[in-house]
């Protein structure tokens, strides 16, 4: 099945070995749409890519975030969610000084992180892996967190051809932030208006061959032709 916009109450698909995947139900052998968004199939499991709406936190999300206060146990972190995240002392790789926590980091710093807890508590936020901590470089803007999937495309096919074509490392947050780095800041600029591209176009089929022709006919300051640059990773 090729991916199609759909509406809430739509009928998606039809058969008793089809299954309903994330923002479906099966009613009656047919499987219908909750949200507005992308249908697609996979293994016989139908599922909506919203494309409107606001960041749900998920275990295991990789979240872009901004420092919003300081505790005696840790940092307070916005993700753009309705609650507020929180980076533990004990979620750093080193060791931190309780007196010194504005070594690490201060507010209004923006860091990338993961979400490895989601409790009564709330959101609890970790830095312990590697690519994780501060961000001190780049560019960071926002998308539709919901757009988020198309921009990394199946098994990260669409981000590794912006990355290939730009010579950027980007980083995208499951919360709608993204983070380029590149070797100047026209270049930064240039993936950012790629993204941007995709976020436009994410409705349409064929996503991947229109990216691959606005590249053809879009060329930054900076980058030379057939990504000589290569990819930093």
């Amino acid at each position: 099945m090729d991916r199609k916009v759909v509406i809430p109450g739509e009928i998606i698909a039809e058969g008793e070995d089809l299954l309903p995947g994330e923002h479906t139900q099966k009613t009656d052998g047919k499987i219908v749409s909750l949200r507005y968004g992308l249908a697609e199939e996979q293994n016989s499991l139908i599922k909506v890519i919203p494309l409107s709406g606001v960041y749900s936190p998920r275990r295991g999300n990789v979240v872009i975030g901004k420092i919003e206060n300081l505790t005696n146990n840790g940092w307070i972190v916005d993700i753009g969610s309705a609650d507020s995240a929180f980076l533990s002392l004990m979620e750093v790789p080193r060791y931190v000084n309780k007196d010194a926590m504005e070594e690490v980091f201060k507010i209004d710093e923006l860091l990338i992180a993961k979400i490895w807890s989601i409790g009564k508590r709330g959101i609890d936020l970790s830095i312990k892996s590697r690519g994780y901590g501060k961000i001190e470089d780049g560019i960071v803007f926002e998308v539709n967190p919901n757009k988020v999937p198309r921009i990394i495309g199946k098994e990260g096919s669409m981000i590794k051809l912006i990355k290939d074509e730009t010579g950027c490392e980007i980083d995208v947050g499951q919360n709608g932030y993204v983070w380029i780095t590149g070797p100047t800041t026209d270049v930064e600029l240039f993936a950012k208006k790629a993204i941007t591209f995709v976020t436009e176009k994410s409705f349409i089929h064929g996503l991947t061959d229109e990216v691959t022709k606005w590249f053809g006919k879009n060329a930054p300051r900076g980058v030379p032709p057939n990504n000589e640059l290569g990819d930093k990773k």
